[in-house]
């Protein structure tokens, strides 16, 4: 019985290492693993329709229910003002509004001589109507806001040129990728994985310029043009 029971562990042992020593079936292809990789880029210009305004009103008192009541009535002016133009309630947010105290300092003797508050309110404004924009610019500086940070120009709708300058970056990619695999002697398969994202951000103007400089003027804002550009990586199994 020993003897068999050896033989038969003798067998197991054998058939053991001639597994061991066959070849494995891979579990992937090796083309599979081959790819090429591009990125492309799609722009489309439009003429915006609409803008944003960044209107601040700063206010100034000993006492800080003074400084509120004081910037709550320029605020609610312009707010007025504006509607009285065509400008919509909804198209006027406010984004952002500070309370804060300051020390009062003697330029002589360098000490404090007392503190004030200061109320800092800031609204967002848009107009849709953009052959109205220096109006309202001088019309907000009128009524009370004395600073104007900056100018925003976009589209009320820019899904039509998105859609537009993704196509175009996806073809971009293609050209490419056709391009490149020629010169390297390989043909593009399907494709493995693509990621579309927007790189392009709305004109920006007029940054930094006080409310009494925007008060100044009358010539009209000219808007220009703007790119709506579309960036995309595209990756293509080769064969």
């Amino acid at each position: 019985m020993s003897k068999k029971l050896n033989l038969l562990f003798v067998s197991i042992l054998v058939l053991g290492a001639l597994a061991a020593c066959s070849p494995k079936a891979q579990l992937t292809s090796p083309e599979h693993n081959r790819s090429l990789s591009v990125n492309g880029i799609g722009r489309v210009t439009i003429i915006p329709n609409m803008a944003t305004i960044n209107v601040g009103v700063h206010s100034e008192a000993e006492a800080v229910t003074d400084a509120l009541e004081a910037n709550s009535a320029q605020a609610n002016a312009i707010s007025q003002v504006l509607q009285k133009m065509g400008v919509e309630e909804k198209d006027i947010q406010t984004s952002n509004f500070n309370i804060y105290p300051n020390d009062r300092w003697n330029p002589m003797t360098g000490e404090v001589e007392g503190r004030y508050f200061a109320v800092d309110n800031t609204v967002n404004v848009t107009v849709r109507d953009l052959s109205t924009l220096g109006e309202v610019l001088n019309a907000v500086v009128e009524a009370g806001a004395n600073s104007i940070y900056g100018i925003t120009f976009n589209v009320d709708d820019r899904s039509a040129a998105i859609a537009e300058a993704r196509d175009l970056a996806i073809a971009d990619a293609k050209v490419k990728a056709e391009a490149i695999a020629t010169s390297a002697g390989v043909r593009l398969g399907e494709i493995i994985s693509i990621s579309v994202y927007e790189s392009s951000m709305p004109i920006s103007v007029y940054d930094g310029m006080g409310g009494m400089m925007a008060a100044e003027t009358d010539v009209p804002i000219a808007a220009g043009t703007l790119s709506v550009v579309m960036e995309c990586n595209v990756s293509y199994a080769i064969k």
